[in-house]
């Protein structure tokens, strides 16, 4: 089948949701066209968090914050299993799900000035809600953290000619929130213009790459590249929005479009069969189940909890009119199935054309296709995102790109949004841990710079403790060991998230069904993956285990409350 189908669906089936389904639930749930509602960005308007921002500005913000690593590199893993699987799962959990979670947590949001969601939670459910909650979302973005930031200095490592644009990007950034916020230029042609420079740079990196495993050995470079990343990402979360974090966003959202666009254009010239089979045969040996890995593997690309953070986090705060809600929540969401639809064929198709590879699972391999690359489960889930930057960059190369320059557009996209989320992460664990600090009444949790010094220092430890993996055995960091948590728990918080909502919109006699069939699916699949591998790591890893049945335990005992809350509300109506 050539590739090119699996692109036409996708994208029209992303079109309806967005014509059709978010303008239903926007105007019969959320109410997105009263005017009366009172903006936060401008009642509490401080040049710093709470900031008005016209709606492509902040289109560009929340897109680059929720669309990191992770939706690359879950459907990459999880193509594993074939690609129909994957497809299935990546447009009807994004335009039923995903989005909806996305535009109903920023709406609420705004309509709550601006609370997060575990704030809502306090009123909509109950006070021991919101602190289950703050407690299940510190762990959740401890674990993010460590993740995103071992995915960039993997691929700094891996592919260092995209070090230099990287770093170039942030200075870009810098200059032209100044130009934008200080001297009020207009925000298209500054943008274009970064842009240009940005792939300028592309090219510079191509010629000089910055590689430190010419000085020390791999693992050392990659825990330097940690270390400078985290110092990054603090310092960039306390500066105000409008002087780096809105203007790199804005240039990553055009980055994106431009990727995207030559990503499907190399689809309609190379035209690649699909390698993959619809499903893999479950026959074969060490075959995990797909229930429920795949759901929790493909994680973002299809419902995350974190956006959910960023909805109620920052954007709520940066919202103009409650209008834009809709391009900004859910369209946000459809373009990171977007993202994950591209990630998906070029694991199953465009690593077809790859002739020579170097994969971090079993090393230099020639004529490249799915069967090789997915042999096993094992070095499925180790070359994590290495299949949509080889076949991402073969499917531009068929553009007349060179492969290194290709290569290198390909990790500056995914690079470009992990670090978005990194330094977007750290922002919210630092509103999360100073709203954990006057529930507790922990009064040093809101100095904004001790809650940001607690919200990467755990993280850093994720990134370089080291555990034997359960399944393989195998000496790794504990953040990739714990990779299969994280979709499950950041998936759980979505379906948390979606209990609140729920609760919420059923109180205020809205028709609640959009958002209570994704909560219990959600739930059941989340729950169920998360007891899988509370057995995979009990007698193996007691660390390990120790987390999974703290986080079980979190869930039943917020789940208990929704139903408790329920209850209450049945007997006094």
């Amino acid at each position: 089948m050539n590739a090119i189908i699996l692109v036409i669906i996708g994208l029209s089936f992303f079109y309806l949701g967005f014509r059709f389904y978010s303008k239903f639930i926007g105007s019969r749930i959320f109410d997105i066209d009263d005017t009366n509602i009172p903006m936060p960005s401008k009642t509490f308007e401080d040049g710093i968090d709470y900031v008005p921002t016209k709606k492509h500005i902040l289109f560009g913000h929340h897109f680059t914050s929720i669309a990191g690593a992770a939706p690359i590199i879950g459907p990459c893993v999880a193509a594993f299993w074939g690609w129909l699987p994957a497809l299935i799962w990546i447009l009807v959990g994004t335009v039923f799900m995903g989005a909806v979670h996305d535009f109903g947590a920023l709406v609420t949001s705004v309509k709550e000035k601006g609370r997060s969601i575990a704030d809502i939670a306090s009123t909509t459910i109950s006070k021991r809600a919101r602190l289950m909650f703050l407690v299940f979302i510190i762990f959740l973005v401890w674990l993010v953290l460590a993740v995103f930031a071992m995915a960039i200095a993997d691929l700094f490592v891996g592919i260092p000619s995209s070090v230099i644009p990287i770093n170039i990007e942030i200075i870009i950034a810098l200059i032209m929130g100044y130009l934008l916020y200080k001297k009020k230029l207009t925000s298209l042609i500054p943008s274009l213009v970064a842009l240009l420079v940005l792939y300028f740079f592309i090219w510079v990196g191509t010629l000089y790459p910055i590689d430190f495993t010419s000085s020390m050995n791999n693992q050392d470079a990659k825990n330097l590249w940690i270390l400078i990343l985290f110092i990054y990402s603090a310092i960039a979360s306390l500066l105000p929005v409008w002087t780096l974090l809105q203007p790199r966003d804005y240039i990553n959202s055009h980055q994106l479009f431009v990727g995207l666009t030559l990503l499907f254009l190399g689809i309609f010239v190379a035209q690649p069969i699909v390698d993959a089979p619809a499903i893999r045969s479950f026959s074969e040996s060490d075959t995990p189940s797909l229930f429920p890995l795949l759901f929790v593997t493909i994680a973002c690309g299809a419902i995350s909890g974190f956006h959910g953070l960023v909805s109620s986090g920052t954007s709520s705060k940066q919202l103009e009119k409650l209008s834009d809600a809709r391009i900004v929540g859910y369209g946000g969401m459809i373009g990171e199935g977007t993202l994950a639809l591209a990630s998906t064929i070029a694991a199953v198709a465009g690593i077809s054309l790859v002739a020579e590879a170097n994969l971090p699972s079993v090393g230099v391999v020639s004529d490249l296709n799915w069967a090789v690359y997915y042999d096993s489960w094992e070095h499925a889930s180790s070359n994590k995102a290495t299949a949509f930057v080889l076949g991402g960059g073969a499917l531009l190369e068929s553009l007349g790109i060179s492969m290194n320059m290709a290569n290198t557009i390909m990790a500056v996209l995914v690079i470009s949004f992990a670090a978005t989320t990194l330094d977007t992460a750290t922002r919210i664990q630092r509103f999360i841990l100073n709203e954990f600090g006057l529930v507790t009444k922990i009064k040093f949790l809101s100095n904004r710079f001790f809650a940001t010094a607690i919200a990467i220092i755990p993280a850093i430890l994720l990134a370089f403790w080291n555990f034997s993996d359960p399944g393989s055995g195998a000496i790794r960091q504990a953040g990739w060991i714990l990779w299969p948590i994280f979709g499950a728990s950041n998936q759980m918080l979505g379906a948390l998230t979606l209990m609140v909502l729920t609760l919420y919109y059923w109180q205020k006699k809205k028709p609640i069904l959009p958002l209570l069939i994704p909560m219990l699916f959600i739930l059941a699949i989340t729950f169920t993956a998360l007891i899988i591998n509370a057995f995979k790591f009990f007698g193996e890893n007691t660390i390990l285990f120790v987390l999974t049945i703290l986080l079980i335990f979190l869930i039943l005992w917020m789940v208990y409350e929704g139903i408790n809350k329920v209850l209450e509300i049945r007997r006094t109506t």
